[in-house]
């Protein structure tokens, strides 16, 4: 029984650290659609918006480093 506890324990972990990661792709391309379309209507502004899509897709990928290592923390206890 503690084998198949453990066994799906590892599915979900698994499982988890995969939608971590296609979810935080699935952020950074709607800022970089976002980013792009702002620069194409004024590119006057373009160093502002890009500096607000770097930090915004940093903090994507902060979450979901975050979210990859509790997943890999649940796999390996």
């Amino acid at each position: 029984m503690l084998l198949l506890n453990t066994n799906i324990a590892l599915i979900g972990a698994g499982m988890g650290a995969g939608l971590v990661t296609l979810a935080a792709a699935y952020g950074i391309g709607k800022i970089g659609t976002a980013a792009l379309e702002a620069i194409a209507r004024q590119p006057e502004a373009s160093n502002k918006v890009q500096t607000a899509m770097i930090i915004a897709a940093a903090l994507i990928e902060g979450v979901a480093l975050f979210g990859v290592l509790i997943c890999l923390l649940i796999a390996t206890r």
